[in-house]
């Protein structure tokens, strides 16, 4: 089983900008957000995981349970409904219910994070190295 918890540090983006645009983010912050090196540190308290990810621009944080929907301030300050479910024991997927419905799909390796973001056919996919 690959441990989830940890830290991990962006290393590789493919799309990102595309996937931003079609997401309805404006020039300016999607320059500042391909600009960043996010580092993301996952931890587990009971029954919830926190996601925290901190950059030089801005920070967030989610915690929730897994199965159940909550509220999320996107970090483009959209606030969207959220479900996340495991799949398997290294898959989480994320879908966002918004003005425009996303899906995030996080893959857990021995190395580090691979991330599948798509909105509306248009996918990112970025990797971030365990730390």
């Amino acid at each position: 089983m690959v441990q989830i918890e940890g830290k991990y540090k962006l290393e590789k983006s493919e799309k990102f900008d595309e996937f931003l645009s079609e997401l309805g983010v404006n020039f300016v912050k999607r320059n500042l957000a391909k600009r960043v090196t996010p580092v993301v540190t996952i931890t587990k308290d009971g029954d919830y995981y926190v996601f925290k990810t901190e950059t030089t621009v801005k920070n967030t944080e989610i915690k929730f349970k897994l199965n159940e929907e909550f509220e999320e301030m996107r970090a483009d300050d959209v606030l969207v409904k959220t479900i996340i479910t495991m799949e398997g024991d290294n898959r989480m997927i994320q879908i966002q219910k918004g003005d425009k419905e996303v899906k995030i799909v996080r893959e857990f390796t021995d190395d580090g994070l691979n991330v599948i973001a798509t909105v509306n056919g248009v996918t990112s996919v970025r990797f971030y190295k365990r730390l």
